[in-house]
């Protein structure tokens, strides 16, 4: 029987990769002096920012770069990222279903925070695992497993929803079922390398999705 879902957060609950784009192109053209692409910071993810940016980044005023980065992010976030009603509205109806709800990213804790609460989401997850709670990021299924142990959940009664092959390898690796999404604007894999057990594009599909084919 299905329990809990689990969220990742950058192009699945948020449409906020524009603004990490924004962010880090503002980092590593201040700190630099080299312009980068969405492509370039992309094949960058797995890390949190703080990761990103201590592999990727020349200069050596790293924290320097980690703070500019944050406020990047904060002071921008109501230009970039709006609230999605079709996401709140399905996170509400999946609360009323009684479902746990859960959030593993590898965004740090830092800006996850800033984004779940401008956009009103702190209060629906029962447990959150960020970039900066585990040694190994996505595809690793470190933060995956840690939810299920914290939530004292079988994996078989777990689904992990993402928008990333990355995703999709740590539900597998984790023994979850997995559903693959391309419901945001922006997200970060055009195709899936390995198979998610469902693919979705809106979220009306999803609900479908769970009564049928994740009931069990």
């Amino acid at each position: 029987m299905l329990r809990t879902i689990i969220f990742d957060f950058d192009g699945t609950l948020a449409d906020t990769l524009p603004l990490c784009y924004y962010s880090f192109q503002n980092v590593f053209w201040q700190f630099d002096n080299k312009e980068i692409t969405e492509a370039e910071i992309l094949s960058m993810f797995g890390p949190s920012e703080v990761g990103i940016i201590h592999e990727n980044l020349l200069s050596e005023e790293k924290e320097v770069a980690v703070e500019r980065y944050y406020e990047c992010y904060e002071e921008k976030h109501h230009d970039y990222v709006k609230r999605n009603h079709e996401i709140v509205d399905l996170l509400i109806h999946l609360k009323k279903q009684g479902f746990q709800l859960a959030i593993v990213t590898g965004k740090a804790k830092r800006s996850l925070d800033i984004s779940l609460k401008a956009l009103g989401l702190v209060s629906f997850f029962d447990c959150i695992v960020a970039g900066d709670d585990v040694m190994k990021p996505k595809p690793d299924p470190e933060g995956i497993l840690l939810v299920l142990n914290t939530l004292n959940v079988n994996a078989n009664e777990a689904i992990f929803i993402g928008d990333s092959d990355a995703d999709i390898l740590a539900g597998k690796q984790a023994d979850v079922r997995t559903i693959g999404v391309q419901w945001l604007p922006n997200y970060q894999s055009a195709t899936f390398t390995v198979q998610p057990d469902d693919f979705i594009k809106k979220t009306d599909d999803f609900l479908i999705s769970l009564n049928t084919r994740f009931s069990k």
